[in-house]
């Protein structure tokens, strides 16, 4: 419509991570301003999902090679790097026996604590908190909480680590990176945003770039975000000799059995699915993982400690 939409930075935030267009929200603070309240009380099934017409640039696959057209098709040439990913993974799901729990968190007071601490900050709109620091620092906890999913399989021996060096998957096709968040256990939150933020402008300047991106080593344990496509749920390849991945869906808007007298309520909620190497994280492990994670989700506070 190209009319402006006023909304307070927060709330744009909030929009963004949730995947809803800010223009589709009804504002009740004054002159129809759009709350951060307004946002997560919005109704999803009209949400249009802002990525699903402008993706994510940090996303652009960046195409390294000239595509070569022939009758009724195109053949696009891999760089060296994605045959690289390509084989590794390939190998990962042969080698590995995987198999996945999923999970759904309640993510109210988690938003609650983010809006409360961006609000501290001069400059949220830029420097602000995001939710993927979050769960980023909650998944670092549960490996505290459950040290044995903290490890991978060696043949005759199973290592448990002492630190938790935390791979993301960022970018697509042939700028697939996975950057590695070091000793992430021990580092707060702001600390963490800035990482993620290094991690993605690193990736936008390498477009065009042929000399490879160094953006870490492998590490202990991989987290995974798609919930910024509307994806719900997602099955993780873990990539040897880790033993765990972490899979993030989209937040949305459900009806939950409610507390008291409330039978009903609506919450902002979330999935997650871990993926396991069931030699080294049998069913019970994987299984109090996955709750520690929820619980320090659903219980923000233990994240500031």
């Amino acid at each position: 419509s190209g009319e402006r939409v006023f909304a307070s930075p927060l709330a744009r935030m909030l929009a963004q991570e949730m995947g809803y267009a800010i223009e589709q929200i009804s504002g009740t603070g004054p002159g129809g301003r759009i709350l951060a309240a307004d946002v997560k009380e919005y109704v999803p099934s009209a949400a249009v999902a802002i990525e699903a017409a402008t993706p994510a640039p940090a996303m652009e696959s960046i195409q390294t090679a000239t595509p070569v057209p022939g009758e009724g098709f195109t053949d696009y040439p891999l760089s060296a790097h994605a045959h690289e990913v390509a084989a590794r993974l390939q190998q990962s799901k042969r080698n590995v026996p995987h198999y996945y729990l999923t999970v759904d968190v309640n993510m109210d007071k988690l938003l609650e604590t983010r809006s409360a601490l961006n609000a501290t900050m001069p400059n949220a709109e830029a420097d602000g908190l995001g939710v993927y620091e979050f769960l980023i620092k909650a998944a670092a906890a549960a490996m505290r909480t459950v040290p044995s999913a903290n490890a991978s399989w060696m043949d005759s021996h199973v290592r448990v680590f002492d630190d938790v060096n935390l791979n993301i998957v960022v970018g697509s096709g042939d700028s697939l990176y996975t950057p590695v968040i070091s000793k992430v256990a021990g580092k707060g939150l702001k600390a963490i945003s800035s990482e993620l933020k290094s991690f993605t402008d690193a990736l936008e300047e390498q477009e065009g770039d042929e000399a490879p991106l160094v953006l870490g080593g492998l590490g202990t344990f991989t987290v995974m975000n798609l919930g910024m496509y509307g994806i719900k749920s997602c099955a993780p390849i873990i990539r040897e000799p880790q033993s765990c991945a972490l899979a993030i869906g989209a937040m949305e808007n459900r009806i939950i059995p409610g507390e008291g007298e409330e039978i009903y309520k609506e919450a902002v909620m979330m999935t997650a699915t871990l993926s396991c190497d069931h030699r080294v994280v049998d069913g019970a492990v994987g299984a109090q993982w996955l709750a520690a994670f929820k619980s320090h989700v659903e219980n923000p506070n233990s994240l500031l400690l």
